[in-house]
């Protein structure tokens, strides 16, 4: 039974309606449900789950739409209740109703709190280089969550924040820590020397983690989107004020640059301005060669050793070549030792061992965008291909998304996966569904997983996975064979869904958790280069 509810002209913000939409789809009776906004992508996923009708004509991105399928009239009303209540009391702030003020423009936001200097946008595409536009004009620093602005307003809006001395972070912008304070989906980690500009969410997330761990810690942390150092038109133009910021930091002693595959010509002027810093850098260019490094400018292959650099610089280390070294050191009580890819190799022989017949293929299922492209960037010339839905290269691009074949990882974040539904790290039911549908594969050697915590994630990524993990690994020992399920988790002990919980509800299933994405990556890799059938099909 269906019902669809359209209010006209109410924007709602994207994480608003995922988390309604969560809320939703648990009430008894209800079979689906999509809360979201009439855009062109979210009315052509209604018409493909069935939904039709006259509700539907006529709308604009604007307008909410409450799409439901339910039981019986009972449970569509229950539903179609919760879904409006639900919104509410997001917008509200808590079912209290206390919440935050609100203001109907940026200039009453503004004088809420003269004293604010940074302003998030998160409105639709349309409308936030407008906003945007205002805040900069009131010299305020602007974090812009809204994606879907084009790249001739991103220019304009980049230009205006560099003419101010303003940080201009995105759009498309995610995870930022700003003065300690984690915006959007960042993780809790302590204060420390380590100055991040990243253009990736949850790469920046990945290394501010990792530095925590290493006993370091983070100054600031600004994310840019994805197309500052992509676009050669944008110029990295935020990335370069960051540096710039960085560098004049007194709070400051070490810059970390990480990024998702930039222009090249972009590339060499974060260098340069990386090198003008006059302080020990790091700078990882996921999907570029790495450069002749200097005496106090490394270049990493992969955001662990990014990571590990930085605090090895931010701890003293005067160079290049002795933080390497420490790396290498072999001792295994050394927090900085990074072992070398032999013990890895044991362990994947000893999981690859329990195999059974026909089991070949590594299957990765992320949720993290960054961490889908650093193991994918690992395993593709290893393996003789992998198949993907955000391959660089197109002929490697899969046909269908929601199918695996050969080798594949996925991000499940993409929007083909998102349109209409949560995004994974805030509703995990969708990779879990993946994970049973790979996992059951009688193909499949190895599953790799990722668990992002912090502020915007899910409150048990881990909890909400393990039910499908199981019935993964139970069907592969029904049919005389094994499953091995590796996974890393980004997360900090400060993170509200607590990293060393996260940890044991995943090992008491039998997944091998890895400390990193890389790690985790490798062990995958290596398990299915054990299988003995390298090579996608």
């Amino acid at each position: 039974m269906k019902r669809i509810t359209v209010r006209k002209d109410a924007y709602y913000d994207s994480v608003f309606l995922m988390l309604a939409s969560r809320g939703v789809k648990a009430l008894p009776g209800v079979r689906d449900a999509v809360v979201a906004m009439a855009t062109v992508m979210n009315l052509d996923l209604l018409g493909d789950m069935g939904f039709a009708g006259s509700e539907l004509e006529g709308l604009t991105p604007n307008d909410l739409i409450v799409a439901l399928d339910a039981v019986d009239e009972p449970a569509l009303d229950r539903a179609t209740a919760e879904a409006f209540e639900a919104l509410t009391r997001k917008k509200q702030g808590g079912s209290d109703g206390a919440g935050i003020p609100h203001a109907g423009s940026m200039a009453a936001a503004i004088s809420i709190d003269p004293e604010a200097n940074i302003a998030l946008i998160s409105v639709p595409g349309t409308y936030a280089a407008r906003e945007a536009r205002k805040a900069l004009e009131a010299g305020l620093h602007v974090m812009m969550f809204s994606d879907n602005v084009s790249l001739d307003d991103e220019i304009a809006l980049k230009r205006l924040a560099v003419s101010k001395g303003l940080l201009m972070m995105g759009p498309d912008c995610g995870t930022a820590i700003v003065n300690g304070k984690p915006l959007c989906f960042a993780n809790v980690v302590r204060r420390g020397p380590v100055g991040v500009v990243a253009a990736s969410g949850t790469g920046l997330q990945e290394v501010t983690c990792l530095l925590d761990r290493y006993g370091s810690g983070v100054s600031q942390a600004i994310g840019t989107g994805g197309r500052d150092l992509k676009n050669p038109a944008v110029g990295g133009m935020t990335t370069l004020l960051a540096i710039e910021a960085l560098a004049a930091d007194p709070d400051t002693t070490v810059i970390l640059v990480v990024s998702k595959p930039p222009a090249p010509e972009v590339a060499a002027k974060v260098v340069a301005a990386l090198r003008k810093s006059g302080k020990p850098a790091v700078a990882h260019f996921l999907g570029l060669p790495p450069a002749a490094e200097e005496t106090r400018l490394a270049y990493a292959a992969d955001l662990e050793e990014a990571a590990l650099i930085a605090a090895l610089f931010a701890d003293g280390v005067p160079g290049v070549k002795e933080a390497r070294d420490r790396m290498m050191s072999g001792d295994e009580h050394d927090r900085y030792n990074r072992p070398d890819r032999l013990a890895i190799k044991a362990l994947a022989a000893r999981e690859a061992a329990r195999l059974g017949a026909g089991q070949k293929y590594l299957r990765g299922l992320y949720t993290g965008g960054t961490l889908t492209d650093e193991s994918l960037f690992i395993a593709h010339g290893q393996l003789g291909g992998v198949w993907s839905n955000n391959h660089t290269d197109r002929k490697w691009l899969l046909a269908d998304p929601m199918k695996s074949v050969g080798h594949t990882i996925v991000d499940l974040g993409d929007d083909v996966f998102t349109a209409g539904k949560p995004h994974p790290m805030i509703d995990p039911e969708a990779r879990s569904e993946r994970v049973v549908q790979d996992g059951t594969d009688p193909q499949t050697a190895v599953l790799l997983l990722d668990f992002v915590l912090g502020y915007g994630s899910h409150a048990d990524p881990a909890g909400a996975c393990v039910d499908a993990i199981r019935k993964a690994r139970r069907t592969a020992e029904a049919r005389g064979g094994y499953l091995p399920v590796i996974a890393s988790v980004t997360g900090t002990p400060a993170d509200p869904q607590g990293m060393a919980g996260q940890v044991a509800k995943l090992e008491t299933e039998g997944v091998v958790v890895m400390p990193s994405n890389y790690r985790a990556a490798l062990l995958a890799l290596e398990i299915a280069m054990a299988a003995g059938k390298g090579g996608a099909k």
